[in-house]
């Protein structure tokens, strides 16, 4: 343990842990501009509301693993006095730990400091104990401990074209990692601004994959390298198909990222931060699309998901249960999906502090928390 001291209070953290054992439990974990929270339910109709656990903390990131039959929940976290680490709880929230020395800590020669952890990824089941870190400044970082200790990806560090990567409006980052279902020596990482790099050797090698992807910010509209992608996700069905949320573009690729294509007809949109794959369905896939480039709110303030169940060939509107005249975005990391054998579970949060909840695939809505700080990462999942 460090020196940092959680501030969940103790009725906080009993509220947190109020779950029978044996009954089958849907955990979300709510990241926010000041503190975590955590909701359980038995029925995902009843919330209770844990937290908040580390109150005026920056949660930028926040994963749940239930690999191996335990419960981890880590969170990327920024103590502004002791800086960003990684902390993880195997109790749902009663206790946290974290190594003396820091979870995620840049080599000497590097000559580089964390900044924050803006994406967490537990690796496939089949794959214990790997869980994977994006971070600012730009770097991919391995843990093969159940993210208690992370190693720099040195392939993706040393990459000659990190001198053009340059900082997005939220930072220089990579904020999404998506390990392939089926081959445990590729991996794809979404960076701002840099855009997708595939590595096909487990890391040792990485090759920008955005053709097809644009960058009408860029006097070269489609450039190897450079793309602003807000997210990216790997289709249920098919690991070698993605799909990708672009500044400005919504795109799906068959081939690993060799080629895109635009999927954005019938959205209202073509600008956002959320996509989300449906854990089983092939061709399933959320995402949550806004006014921009500058404005950054729901198009006519219409909050709403929009699902499609063929690859992004046709959309669908998903708006019951969520409000109209909102003003607040909806961020990359702050939306999840659940693994429920039925009818998956799709959440999100806004900067409004409001998390909604869905148990039927988003046809229909219900809020979860209300007024908490501004919520920076949603994360959903089964606990048996």
């Amino acid at each position: 343990m460090s020196n940092r001291t959680p501030t969940t209070t103790a009725p906080a953290a009993a509220e947190a842990r109020a779950v029978t054992p044996g009954d089958t439990t849907t955990v979300i974990a709510i990241g926010t501009k000041k503190g975590l929270w955590l909701a359980t339910s038995v029925d995902r109709a009843t919330w209770t509301l844990g937290g908040p656990h580390f109150l005026n903390l920056e949660v930028p990131s926040v994963a749940i693993d239930t690999r191996g039959g335990r419960t981890r929940i880590l969170a990327g976290i920024n103590d502004w006095h002791w800086g960003p680490t990684v902390v993880y709880s195997d109790d749902l929230g009663a206790t946290w730990s974290e190594p003396e020395d820091g979870a995620i800590k840049f080599p000497e020669d590097t000559g580089a400091a964390l900044e924050r952890i803006w994406h967490l990824r537990p690796d496939t089941a089949e794959r214990p104990g790997v869980v994977w870190a994006g971070c600012e400044p730009i770097s991919v970082w391995k843990s093969t401990d159940g993210g208690e200790h992370f190693e720099l990806n040195r392939g993706l560090w040393d990459h000659p074209h990190r001198k053009d990567w340059a900082p997005g409006g939220g930072g220089a980052t990579a904020h999404t990692v998506v390990p392939h279902a089926a081959d445990d020596n590729t991996v794809h990482v979404a960076m701002s601004t840099g855009g997708v790099y595939r590595s096909r050797d487990g890391g040792g090698t990485w090759e920008p994959r955005n053709k097809g992807i644009a960058a009408g910010f860029m006097p070269d509209e489609e450039p190897e390298f450079g793309q602003c992608v807000h997210r990216i996700t790997a289709d249920a069905g098919d690991p070698e198909r993605l799909y990708a949320q672009n500044h400005g573009g919504v795109y799906r690729t068959d081939n690993g990222g060799d080629q895109w294509i635009s999927i954005a007809d019938g959205l209202p949109a073509d600008f956002g931060f959320v996509f989300l794959s449906h854990p089983r369905s092939a061709g399933t896939a959320w995402t949550i699309p806004l006014r921009g480039d500058y404005e950054r709110v729901p198009v006519g303030t219409r909050l709403s998901a929009y699902r499609t169940t063929d690859a992004g060939n046709t959309w669908e509107e998903q708006h019951a249960g969520l409000p109209d005249g909102e003003w607040n975005s909806v961020l990359r990391d702050a939306a999840g999906v659940d693994d429920h054998d039925g009818e998956v579970g799709v959440y999100f949060g806004t900067r409004a502090g409001e998390v909604f909840a869905s148990t039927d695939e988003g046809a229909t809505f219900t809020a979860v928390a209300e007024r908490l700080p501004d919520v920076l990462s949603v994360r959903a999942a089964v606990v048996r």
